[in-house]
């Protein structure tokens, strides 16, 4: 775990920490463990891309992925195309790589990383538009890239262009398709079936979405795919512990990528490295600074993003572990040449994730771009089911910037047969009344009926985004409307506090007491 601390601190993608472990451990190395295995680190590679799929999948929103999902698209299948095309050129008339070289290095680099673009912009969070179009690009990119790689190191003649073309929108489909409806009904199972035991919620979660790589796999579709939506349909599901869950799934991921990592390094011989240094470098010039923003800004063409934000996800392209991983395909295969291949791929990598990662930041700040203080923060809900008493405990968080704070409890408009009954503050816990004025960093337990649950939810999230008056200023929620005579004295009552400066109050005030703090 010192590696992980290193690499929170340093702003330096994990990746380069666990290959460095690898490569001491390695050949040339202080350990000099002689591991020349492909087959095996493919095999590895390919579960622990699984799991890091499925643990993106889980922490993608919904909210933030959707307006960008056209974008993605484009860019994961246009943008490979184009990506593919300029670097392989490169590759063959720079280099003096045969076509066959050149264009498995041009699909092998055209997959994007986003656990390195994220882990070193962490510090200057980005504007869910950019966020949704790079996460789901990392996402959705691998599967044709899979596709092209394959198709290229198969022994015999590379199929003309046309015919992959469509081998990968068939794939996509067929991965899709599967990804969606395994990761529909094993929500709908989790959320109406009560396990024995909390813990087994995570593992039930993850279960489900290699599962959905299994049958797209034997379906004949892209595997890959189908776990990375099977996963984001189940982190957007609302599921029961999901806290733990998210935990659970996020050290996984790490496990996945430090063992997948080590191994990798374990693989290469550094003297090796020396002689494909140079064409690794020229690769990797060709590949940053044209062909990226090549692909980013012809594919984004149609969507009138300003020109700095294309220029940040043009640099944001960061390579990790997926294309050292594709680099052993040619390996496995037998292809001719596929060593040098493996070891400019790697090279490319390091190099390129060196110069890009801790700059990145930087850009993002030099271009003023940033996330929107004015957006307001999700809840944070956690649902845990009372299957005997037919009735559910939510665990509420107001973050910072959501508009619940602010709000008094009676004010949340909850459905019957839901009710605030504990608000944790600093630290403390009290028992509110209906005029307790709730705060940022509150936390609160509300108890729900089972057939009120979803309503109950959906009414917290409408006031974290839409305060009070949400419902009545077109907000969405499952509270009461301000369309009956119900309303009229909620609503007199809201216009006197509103007249006196009532609404601003952030005291609270129970009976002439104040509650605790």
């Amino acid at each position: 775990m010192a590696a992980v601390r290193i690499s929170s601190r340093s702003g330096l993608p994990s990746l380069l920490l666990y290959l460095g472990i690898g490569i001491a451990m390695g050949q040339d190395g202080i350990f000099d463990v002689k591991f020349d295995n492909a087959e095996l680190t493919q095999v590895i590679g390919y579960a622990a891309l699984v799991v890091i799929l499925a643990e993106g999948g889980l922490g993608t929103k919904w909210k933030e992925v959707r307006p960008a999902l056209p974008a993605a698209a484009v860019l994961s299948t246009v943008g490979v195309g184009i990506s593919v095309g300029v670097t392989a050129s490169a590759a063959h008339y720079l280099v003096g790589l045969d076509w066959r070289q050149a264009l498995i290095i041009g699909a092998v680099v055209s997959s994007t990383d986003a656990a390195a673009v994220f882990s070193v912009l962490r510090k200057v969070p980005l504007p869910s538009r950019i966020t949704g179009v790079l996460e789901a690009e990392s996402g959705f990119n691998d599967a044709p890239v899979v596709i092209l790689v394959v198709a290229f190191s198969a022994v015999g003649p590379v199929e003309h262009w046309y015919v992959l073309v469509g081998e990968i929108a068939l794939e996509l489909a067929i991965g899709a398709a599967i990804g969606l409806a395994v990761g529909w009904l094993g929500s709908f199972g989790i959320r109406h079936v009560a396990l024995p035991a909390s813990g087994l919620y995570p593992i039930a979660v993850m279960a489900i979405a290699v599962s959905a790589y299994a049958a797209g796999a034997m379906a004949h579709g892209s595997g890959f795919l189908a776990v990375y939506l099977a996963a984001m349909v189940l982190g957007n599901s609302k599921l029961p512990h999901w806290p733990a869950t998210r935990g659970f799934a996020d050290g996984l991921g790490w496990l996945a990528q430090i063992g997948m990592f080590v191994l990798l390094g374990l693989l290469v011989t550094p003297h090796d490295l020396v002689d494909d240094f140079w064409p690794a470098v020229v690769v990797g010039l060709v590949l940053t600074a044209v062909a990226r923003p090549l692909s980013v800004f012809i594919s984004l063409a149609p969507f009138r993003l300003p020109k700095r934000e294309k220029a940040l996800m043009s640099w944001a392209g960061l390579r990790g572990a997926v294309p050292i991983i594709l680099a052993t395909i040619p390996m496995v295969s037998g292809i001719e040449g596929s060593t040098r291949v493996f070891n400019i791929v790697f090279v490319l990598v390091i190099v390129y994730t060196l110069i890009q990662g801790p700059t990145l930041p930087w850009l993002a700040k030099a271009l003023k771009i940033s996330d929107d203080p004015s957006e307001t923060a999700d809840l944070g809900i956690e649902s845990a089911p009372l299957e005997r008493l037919r009735g559910h405990l939510l665990s509420v968080e107001v973050p910072g910037r959501s508009r619940m704070h602010g709000v008094e409890v009676a004010e949340l408009r909850l459905p019957a047969g839901a009710a605030v009954t504990l608000v944790v503050r600093e630290g403390k816990s009290f028992v509110p009344a209906p005029s307790t004025v709730l705060r940022h960093g509150d936390e609160l337990l509300v108890v729900a009926t089972d057939p009120v649950r979803d309503a109950t939810e959906a009414r917290l999230r409408a006031v974290g985004e839409g305060g009070k008056l949400a419902g009545w200023l077109g907000t969405g929620g499952a509270g009461r409307q301000a369309s009956g005579p119900a309303d009229l004295p909620h609503l007199a009552k809201l216009a006197r506090k509103l007249g006196r400066g009532g609404g601003d109050r952030t005291g609270d005030r129970t009976g002439g007491t104040r509650t605790p703090h």
